[in-house]
């Protein structure tokens, strides 16, 4: 899809909001955009949609994005703006996931592309690695009002997606980014303290927890301890150095 032709399919209200969303992100002093693969001049979607009900049966992720990103089995369906699937390499040995979408992602369809996905892909490169070597997804699809958490009945709805998503890329290590998000995904009251350092199993993949980078952001004094789980994780994940598959 042409970027001139994909402004031409927006409505005023949209395009009001997304000029808003560039003007506060060039302010922020970004230049560039991260945009899904569905969304890019040239890319076309050539997965089959299937029904709904049998999102079980997609063979890959984009046939599952193809057939998940028009749901509607709650009610963030009628506030999102845009469906944010995940984004990385498809058969990466490393997959993060993060609670639900932002506002930056709502409005970008990606995930992690606010101040704390700059400062997430910060953190990957000390670590030696890009962001286009790993997958990253969200327990959600849509983003919740005003980023409140995410609500049980709504996981109820999504995770069966997220899980769907893990059977297709077999990682050989997800980490999870943030207290919400591992305590959504573990069923769990634990603090956030009380989970980092060790190694959880979520349907048959190494999951392990760390802070999220918007913690981060918050109290530097969390990086360290962030950075030596980043370094844990790729120990583990990628034992013989070196990229993902």
């Amino acid at each position: 899809m042409k970027p001139r032709f994909f402004w031409k399919t927006m409505d005023r209200k949209e395009k009001n909001r997304l000029k808003k969303y560039l003007l506060v992100q060039r302010d922020l002093g970004f230049d560039e955009l991260y945009l899904p693969e569905s969304t890019r001049p040239g890319v076309k979607m050539t997965a089959k949609r299937l029904n709904i009900g049998d999102f079980e049966k997609s063979e890959s992720l984009d046939q599952l994005d193809a057939t998940i990103n028009r749901c509607k089995r709650c009610d963030l369906a009628k506030s999102r703006t845009k469906f944010v699937f995940g984004v990385g390499n498809p058969q990466a040995d490393i997959m993060f996931i993060g609670e639900a979408p932002g506002r930056d992602e709502d409005l970008q369809g990606v995930p992690f592309v606010g101040r704390a996905g700059k400062l997430l892909d910060k953190m990957l490169t000390e670590i030696g690695i890009r962001r286009e070597d790993v997958y990253i997804a969200n327990i959600l699809k849509c983003r919740p009002p005003d980023n409140r958490d995410p609500l049980p009945g709504e996981v109820e709805k999504c995770e069966p997606y997220l899980i769907k998503q893990i059977r297709i890329m077999q990682p050989k290590a997800i980490c999870c980014l943030g207290r919400i998000a591992a305590q959504t995904i573990l069923k769990t009251t634990m603090t956030l303290g009380a989970m980092r350092g060790r190694w959880f199993d979520y349907h048959g993949i190494k999951f392990m927890v760390t802070y999220h980078p918007a913690a981060i952001l918050r109290s530097n004094s969390y990086m360290p301890s962030a950075m030596a789980d980043l370094k844990t994780l790729v120990e583990v994940a990628l034992p013989h150095g070196g990229k993902t598959k």
